[in-house]
């Protein structure tokens, strides 16, 4: 299976090519918006700040090829840690840009306690709702590997996959239709991580030509 991994300068890019591509993917990295429009499965994933990483999708040209891709011809897409928060509407991290807008929703930062921060290392992710990406997993809490500070807030509880305790509850998967966002990284997270990236590798593609 095709999977365009989205390179707009911001993310961990051979790591998560390296980890599609133990799984059986052929991978193509690429911030050419006429590949990404075309593509029929995609990766947007992304570390770093919530305003470089919409002005970095805007200055290549990759705004509308994603609109075009997902919302017009419905292909699959995963978005990781970065690229998960990039798809809500808004951020507190910076006040004024606009996200994707794909699952209604902003991104928080975690409350002033005493949490360390960022949230890092491996921590469990619990299942709250039917979602491909945990079909026929062994048990309902999964461990995987978090690096981040903010954390997504959708409007509507239908769309939460799977959330996460750090010191405060937060959602830590999230899913609409054919969009799939996870806060953690699974090319990061071994085992559990080869496998989430293997049944999104094995979605089926239902795409629009185009």
């Amino acid at each position: 299976m095709d999977v365009v991994v989205v390179d707009y300068g911001l993310g961990n890019l051979w790591s998560v090519k390296n980890a599609f591509e133990f799984m059986g993917a052929n991978v193509r990295l690429t911030s050419d918006p006429e590949v990404v429009a075309r593509s029929t499965k995609l990766v947007l994933p992304g570390v770093g700040s919530f305003g470089a990483g919409m002005q970095r999708l805007g200055e290549r040209g990759l705004i509308n090829a994603l609109d075009e891709a997902v919302l017009k011809r419905g292909v699959p897409i995963l978005g990781i840690c970065l690229g998960m928060q990039l798809l809500a509407d808004t951020s507190d991290e910076a006040p004024g840009v606009r996200g994707l807008g794909w699952i209604p929703g902003r991104v928080c930062r975690f409350p002033d306690t005493n949490l360390r921060l960022p949230h890092m290392g491996f921590n469990s992710v619990r299942i709250r709702a039917t979602n491909p990406l945990f079909e026929n997993t062994n048990s309902s809490e999964i461990d995987f590997y978090f690096v981040h500070s903010y954390h997504y807030v959708p409007e509507s509880e239908v769309h939460i996959s799977a959330s996460t305790n750090h010191g405060v509850t937060f959602v830590s998967a999230i899913c609409k239709d054919r969009i799939f966002g996870v806060q953690f990284h699974p090319e990061k997270s071994q085992s559990n991580g080869l496998s989430l990236i293997s049944r999104f590798i094995k979605l089926e593609v239902e795409c629009q030509s185009g």
